[in-house]
């Protein structure tokens, strides 16, 4: 050991993050987060869960389905919080790509993230466009009055 401090900056900790998810390495991806970390995920309420426990499971799952999975990320800080923008990358042991974008804002404690808000999800390539989903999302699928 140098004696030297780890870098307490929220960029720092979001290139260790992304650097143990390109490695596949879950013990140090684990590391990246705290005990008592609360994931919550606003588009999706129920998905949301707490502790590292759940983190690692998650990501045990996640690299056992996607064995050649890559991410790039990019970010802000801001005090603790850094505001992330992710792509991960890969293909399912079905065959199928797996492609996912969005956003991730860590709080980041020292070297563990203790909360998150997690708006990341699966890219949809369907061919409906922006007049589609409005009408979706509105439940007016029958079209203007």
């Amino acid at each position: 050991m140098n004696g030297t401090a780890p870098d307490p900056r929220p960029g720092t900790w979001v290139e260790r993050l992304c650097r143990a998810t390109n490695d596949h390495d879950l013990e140090e991806l684990t590391r990246c987060f705290a005990a008592d970390y609360r994931n919550e995920t606003p588009a999706h309420p129920a998905r949301g869960f707490s502790g590292r426990a759940q983190v690692h499971k998650n990501w045990e799952q996640i690299f056992a389905a996607v064995p050649d999975l890559t991410a790039h990320v990019s970010w802000v800080e801001d005090g603790h919080t850094a505001w992330s923008e992710w792509e991960m990358r890969g293909t399912r042991r079905d065959g199928q790509p797996h492609l996912m974008r969005g956003v991730v804002i860590f709080c980041v404690e020292g070297e563990e993230a203790t909360w998150a808000r997690f708006y990341l999800e699966p890219v949809d390539s369907g061919r409906d466009g922006v007049d589609a989903a409005v009408l979706r999302a509105v439940g007016t699928a029958g079209g203007p009055r």
